[in-house]
């Protein structure tokens, strides 16, 4: 019985792992269609690299079953039987050329499958086509956030990146601290950010669509925080938005604003986690960042209130940090806030742009993303702290900014 064991811890093995995969695929409801799926793709670089990893994975079972098959085969077939004289070992197949000829060639030429379309992979997502008519996009990571300018229309947005859709996007990847890593899963496999190094890629939209993505390489305190979005737009709807944005921030009419008063009139509802999935109670995260476009409706927006905002925004020192055109701030270490009301989420797209979590955002920096620079380099050293009154009239102002 002594050389049936292998056997049996082989069987064993296998019974187990069979299983751990039926209980994941239990608990994760069956399917890999989530918002980061890298098995649902939208985009030819993306379905590319989904075709090198359908190749690896057909090559990669065969050589399991194969291997797998030939040493079952084996433990039963030369298992130790009752009466078998066990006093010297069987006979070997060690020093057979052709057996082992055999082994190295039919290696090798499992390996040369894997390697052709790797190679041509490699070549094609670095190689952007139709170079000329590329909409190029200049990717700054920062601790924690990423920087968006568009060179060609002259634009600069923080966190959601927005593209035309059947166009390629030539991206320049550039980082001013760390090394950070540029992921959209749907659209792109991960390309690094290195520091004092220009990096580069592309990828190209299909459809309109909504797109989750991320830093994935792990870059301190706050990495799991750092994310982005990107929304790819038909080419129509991508000039409406390069229009909106090329424009200064919005000045709601302040005739009638009371700015030496607080008048803190907005409703905060309970911070809640479980709304944070990109939609905001929408009916898809698409539809989310379509509302957020559209100017507030006539007589919904407290004028007064709002400029009480827009002054409190520069007593606290915001604008030494932030820029928003047209409204003489000029900071470039934070994100650009000159259209920050019509993005869907706020502090590195990790939860939806709500007057609840911008509020709890403003007060509590530290508590939503541990470490960051507003908190260690404004409010710890400048002694800022925003009471709920303060942080309606910020919330206010800075929704009107669409």
């Amino acid at each position: 019985m002594g050389r049936t064991t292998p056997l049996l811890s082989l069987v064993s093995k296998v019974a187990a792992t069979g299983a751990l995969g039926l209980t994941c695929l239990v608990v994760t409801g069956c399917t890999m269609s989530g918002p980061q799926s890298t098995i649902v793709v939208e985009g030819p670089v993306a379905r590319a690299q989904l075709h090198l990893f359908y190749v690896t994975l057909g090559v990669t079972t065969f050589i399991f079953l194969t291997v797998g098959a030939a040493l079952a085969y084996a433990q039963f077939k030369f298992r130790e039987r009752k009466g078998d004289d066990s006093s010297s070992p069987p006979p070997q197949t060690h020093g057979h050329p052709v057996i082992e000829m055999g082994l190295i060639v039919f290696s090798t030429l499992l390996l040369v499958i894997i390697a052709i379309p790797t190679v041509q992979g490699i070549a094609y997502q670095e190689d952007t086509p139709d170079r000329e008519n590329a909409l190029v996009v200049r990717v700054t990571g920062y601790q924690w956030w990423f920087r968006f300018d568009y060179p060609q229309l002259g634009l600069v947005t923080a966190n959601e990146m927005v593209i035309p859709t059947n166009r390629p996007i030539h991206i320049e990847l550039r980082t001013l601290d760390v090394i950070h890593s540029f992921w959209v899963p749907k659209l792109a496999g991960k390309k690094d950010l290195m520091p004092n190094r220009a990096n580069h890629m592309w990828l190209e939209a299909e459809k309109s669509d909504y797109y989750w993505a991320q830093c994935a390489e792990y870059c301190g305190e706050s990495h799991a925080n750092m994310k982005f979005r990107v929304i790819s737009l038909e080419p129509a709807a991508f000039a409406e938005w390069e229009q909106r944005q090329r424009s200064e921030a919005r000045t709601v009419d302040s005739a009638v604003a009371e700015a030496d008063a607080f008048r803190p009139r907005l409703q905060f509802a309970a911070y809640s986690p479980e709304k944070d999935l990109g939609t905001a109670g929408a009916e898809s995260p698409f539809a989310y960042w379509l509302q957020k476009q559209a100017a507030p409706e006539p007589g919904t927006e407290d004028a007064g209130l709002i400029a009480r905002g827009r002054q409190l925004y520069q007593e606290k020192a915001c604008l030494g940090c932030h820029t928003i055109r047209g409204h003489g701030s000029m900071g470039i270490t934070g994100p650009d806030l000159t259209h920050v009301g019509s993005r869907t989420t706020i502090t590195a797209a990790t939860i939806d742009n709500t007057p609840e979590n911008l509020k709890r955002w403003l007060q509590h920096p530290n508590d939503v993303k541990p470490g960051n620079l507003m908190y260690r380099a404004g409010y710890v050293p400048n002694n800022i702290t925003i009471s709920d009154d303060e942080a309606a009239v910020l919330v206010a102002y800075l929704y009107s900014l669409k």
